[in-house]
């Protein structure tokens, strides 16, 4: 049968976020494996207790299930975590006390902004980033204490990483604040590292950049980051993408935009002129009496999309090129032809103008 994740938490259909919220927190705390451990009855019932909070806890979830109830699992987009602690911090570790080992601390993450040109994030490209690096330091082997000396035992803790505290019935368990949770002290650290059980150095990485990036995009780089300490997990690098403008290119989403100037003569006869594309150009042919600002849609010609089928479209708005200066016979050139169109009414493009234009210019060679 489908779960009913109103009854698991015991609350009404009707129940408010900060009731249910509660709710989850009271249940949860009594059925928490650390306060019941080798009870697989509890653990199990703690699982169904964290699903339904995840589903009851998130508005959109919930609409969902309100309208479609619980038939598949994962049908919301949820699924069981241990997100305990998320909600909890180190409550159930510090409060019932019942493990005892150290937490890794993991490294930190890095960030490396990389600039890269319009092409390239359109096709994508193979870049080399130079970035810092943490090896193990060879005088100490990573102990992070001065070869030929010995850390000493926390007394604060008696090298447990843990101070022991009773408020009520509850016996607390919370990290040492003198040693950190290690049980012990360094009072001679590696004079190389200086205590950090690893010296920074350099590193070369090549940076995979698929096709169809844009601006703030960022590429995860797993265990490149900092080292952690005791050769725990090491950080993550966050390569941050920004791309440089090009000069005749636009982007917008999948889409390329471009402006270009096309005379006068061309738009009214038709004809073929070349328009610059990614990549190189092509011919694109003009139909006679094409308007000016007309816009041609060149499909295919975009940016590649993000999931990998297609491209987007490419975009040529068509503009006059009206020169700066012209020579004495073009001069006089346009000036018949202006007397021959205000001599046909200046206030709408005569009959046959297409054959006007050319018989024009035809007679003039």
């Amino acid at each position: 049968m489908a779960k009913d994740y109103y009854e698991i938490l015991g609350v009404s259909r009707n129940a408010t976020d900060e009731e249910i919220k509660k709710a989850y927190r009271k249940l949860a705390l009594n059925y928490h494996p650390d306060r019941n451990p080798g009870d697989r009855v509890a653990e199990e019932k703690f699982k169904e207790i964290n699903q339904a909070y995840q589903v009851l806890g998130d508005p959109e979830k919930r609409s969902g299930f309100d309208r479609f109830g619980a038939e598949q699992p994962g049908a919301y987009g949820f699924g069981f975590t241990r997100n305990f602690d998320d909600i909890f911090g180190d409550l159930f570790s510090d409060f019932f006390g019942t493990t005892q080992r150290k937490r890794s601390r993991r490294g930190d993450d890095f960030r490396y902004n990389l600039e890269i040109e319009f092409e390239e994030a359109v096709f994508g490209v193979e870049k080399q980033i130079e970035i810092p690096y943490d090896v193990k330091c060879s005088s100490c082997k990573g102990s992070r204490i001065e070869p030929g000396f010995q850390p000493t035992v926390c007394k604060a803790c008696n090298g447990r990483g843990q101070a022991r505290y009773t408020q009520g019935f509850f016996t607390i368990n919370r990290t040492c604040d003198h040693c950190g949770g290690e049980g012990y002290l360094i009072k001679d650290p590696c004079k190389t590292c200086r205590g950090k059980g690893f010296v920074r150095t350099k590193k070369t990485l090549k940076v995979n950049v698929p096709p169809g990036v844009d601006t703030g995009i960022r590429l995860k780089m797993r265990g490149e980051g900092a080292q952690g300490l005791q050769d725990s997990a090491p950080g993550d690098l966050y390569v941050v993408l920004k791309v440089r403008e090009h000069p005749i290119f636009e982007r917008q989403g999948d889409d390329i935009y471009v402006h270009t100037e096309v005379d006068f003569p061309t738009l009214c006869l038709g004809g073929e002129i070349a328009t610059p594309i990614l990549g190189g150009e092509m011919s694109l042919k003009i139909p006679p009496g094409t308007p000016a600002e007309k816009v041609f849609r060149l499909k295919g010609l975009g940016v590649p999309k993000s999931n990998g089928y297609g491209r987007g479209d490419q975009f040529v708005h068509l503009h006059i090129a009206v020169p700066r200066t012209v020579t004495d016979r073009q001069r006089d050139l346009l000036e018949q032809l202006s007397r021959e169109f205000r001599s046909n009414g200046s206030a709408s493009r005569p009959a046959g103008f297409k054959e006007k234009f050319k018989e024009f210019f035809d007679r003039k060679e």
